[in-house]
């Protein structure tokens, strides 16, 4: 088999991982060669785009539920007669509290069960409760549908994670990634363009139809086209089969400890705890997961003030006040393609010089000039918006952050997949459990934080926060191989 139908590029670029064979002299299944065609990695090129595609777009429309709705919120506030600031901000972060809790079960599902099968659950489940959301009664339970939907729409953000590591070597994931992470962060700029203007023309209700709609077309699409990436699920299947037609029970998959007799309800019992593993005993992981859920909380804080900002301070209509995001989208697409264009190379290149070994920590060094964009935009919003100046130039001064997010998660992202390949999922899971708790609380801090100290002082303070997290690239850089090294997680 050539180079091009294996999917892998020419060239000592991408390194050749050794993967396990089948042994039935030892009572082993694995992968029939190193050129096996139903692994994963095998795959021709176009087939695993296809695949990261089909999850990549049920990947938008979910961050994308997240945000949608903010344009629309005082709309819900009058026909349900709030008043409260923070009840408000609940509407909007409340579906991030589906994202904390939803990788802590989908995560560990998808490892055991497999990514097709836990995909389509959590996707359907995300699709109907927006059902609920559209026909809420009232305030509480329509906070309380977004809690929900927003967990199964957490499904595809951890599991998605996996499947990158399913599909790609690590000098092709820098690359992966980037077209991967474009819905969730990408999207959540998109959804209150969308949602003011069906806010303001057919009622915030429809904001839901809407997301029931697209997220049941692509839902059933991702249910036709996507299949098993999970090379541990695909072998245990292998081994069951060939238990039965060669009537030999001692057979044993090559990813699990020989005379291992746990059923699927063990290892799935013994896997839900994997992601809390790897917050409590890996620092690495930790740290990253905290420093992400930082700035990822500040981002919220911004998506949930925003269109109120434009709408108080420039009396934008609901139906406009969408359109303020534009800076933000601006900056993740120019991140974007900076990180896409740069992170393998950089890989590539440390390997290169390091006697061709790959460490994960070769990813690091892009995450340190992302994260001096990050205070720029606070001090350049807040008093802009203080001061009243044109409405372009808070526009404009929101493009640093947004440039600056995307690829500080896209870099940690990578170096925590490339460190835990086989438990991506649950991997990507703890980052997501960080971030979204962070997410869906530090946004309720907003209107009181500015109500007391100002746009100017209270984006300062976010500013000079994040100018202090600027230590932490430095961190990572410099211990970030030895405690991961030192700190080794027992997955079992």
């Amino acid at each position: 088999m050539s180079d091009e139908e294996k999917g892998t590029q020419v060239g000592p670029t991408v390194s050749q991982e050794m993967y396990p064979e089948m042994d039935l002299g030892h009572g082993i299944v694995g992968w029939e060669s190193q050129d096996d065609p139903l692994n994963p990695r095998n795959y021709p090129q176009s087939r695993k785009w296809f695949q990261l595609a089909t999850v990549s777009i049920i990947t938008f429309i979910s961050p994308l539920a997240s945000s949608v709705v903010a344009p629309g919120v005082s709309l819900a506030d009058q026909e349900f007669g709030n008043t409260s600031s923070i009840r408000s901000s609940f509407i909007v972060s409340a579906y991030l509290f589906g994202y904390f809790s939803g990788p802590l079960l989908l995560s560990p599902l998808s490892e055991v069960c497999g990514r097709r099968v836990t995909l389509n659950v959590a996707t359907t489940i995300f699709v109907l409760f927006q059902i609920g959301c559209a026909l809420a009664p009232n305030l509480p339970a329509l906070i309380f549908f977004r809690s929900l939907s927003g967990f199964g729409g957490s499904g595809c953000l951890t599991i998605g994670g996996g499947v990158v590591a399913d599909l790609f070597e690590a000098e092709q994931r820098g690359l992966a990634l980037s077209f991967f992470q474009f819905g969730p962060l990408f999207a959540p700029v998109i959804g209150p363009i969308c949602g003011g203007f069906i806010a303001q023309r057919a009622g915030w209700r429809w904001i839901f139809w809407v997301l029931v709609i697209a997220g049941g077309t692509l839902t059933g699409l991702v249910m036709v086209t996507n299949r098993e990436t999970n090379p541990t699920v695909l072998i245990r299947r292998k081994t069951v089969t060939l238990r039965k037609e060669l009537n030999r029970p001692e057979l044993c998959s090559c990813y699990d400890k020989k005379g291992d007799s746990r059923g699927p309800v063990i290892l799935l019992m013994q896997s839900l705890t994997r992601v809390i593993k790897l917050l409590a005993t890996s620092p690495i992981v930790l740290i990253m997961s905290l420093y992400i859920a930082a700035a990822y909380g500040c981002l919220y804080l911004l998506f949930t003030t925003i269109t109120t900002v434009f709408q108080d301070q420039y009396g934008w209509s609901v139906e406009i006040s969408g359109l303020s995001y534009i800076g933000l989208g601006l900056g993740f697409l120019a991140g974007q393609t900076v990180f896409a264009l740069t992170s393998d190379r950089i890989l590539i290149r440390l390997k290169q010089k390091n006697n061709n070994i790959l460490e994960p920590e070769m990813r690091l060094p892009l995450c340190l000039p992302f994260a001096l964009f990050l205070p720029i935009s606070f001090f350049w919003y807040g008093w802009s918006v203080q001061a009243k100046t044109h409405w372009i130039v808070p526009i404009i001064g929101l493009f640093p952050f947004a440039f600056g997010i995307i690829g500080i998660f896209g870099t940690l992202q990578a170096y925590i997949i490339d460190s835990y390949p086989r438990y991506a999922a649950s991997a990507v899971g703890a980052v997501t459990v960080t971030r979204s708790l962070f997410g869906a609380l530090l946004p309720l801090a907003g209107p009181p934080m500015y109500k007391e100290l100002g746009y100017g002082w209270g984006n300062s303070l976010l500013g000079f926060v994040t100018l202090g997290m600027i230590l932490c690239p430095i961190l990572f850089s410099r211990i970030g191989g030895s405690l991961r090294k030192r700190f080794t997680v027992d997955y079992e």
